[in-house]
């Protein structure tokens, strides 16, 4: 068994959540965007973020989930071959994991429109998609 190369880790981890950032951001500053103004227009979201610091909390939170990402395809590789198919299963499985359960819950459960969690959902699937498709991308054996 090859030895884990912390520094490819890392800059798979780097350039997946850059990635994953960028996904996220057509996702909320765009798309979402109108959605969010009519949710705290009903009183459904808050008008100033609980957190001041959400947003800077929400990308080191994208790092560190594409950290968890890229360990999870480096310790799978050996038994499942290392490559693009791989990539794409850890992120397909961890990113359901992650964004199908509350979204389901909150399309089901709260009172502001559907549209929101599934674009949630799709931010944490399809970004652990990309995020871990890049950062295996990356990654080679030490």
């Amino acid at each position: 068994m090859a030895s884990i190369s912390l520094r490819r880790v890392a800059l798979g981890t780097v350039a997946g959540g850059i990635v994953w950032g960028i996904w996220s951001t057509v996702i909320n500053m765009v798309i979402l965007k109108p959605q969010y103004a009519t949710a705290q227009k009903a009183g459904f979201f808050l008008v100033t973020p609980r957190y001041p610091l959400f947003l800077p909390y929400w990308f080191i939170l994208l790092f560190v989930l594409t950290y968890i990402l890229t360990w999870a395809y480096v310790s799978v590789r050996n038994a499942f071959g290392p490559g693009p198919v791989t990539a794409l299963r850890v992120g397909f499985l961890l990113g359901f994991m992650s964004g199908f359960p509350i979204s389901l819950s909150l399309a089901t459960w709260a009172p502001f429109s559907r549209t929101i969690p599934l674009w949630w959902m799709l931010d944490l699937w399809v970004g652990s998609i990309l995020a871990t498709f890049v950062s295996a991308w990356i990654y080679k054996e030490a």
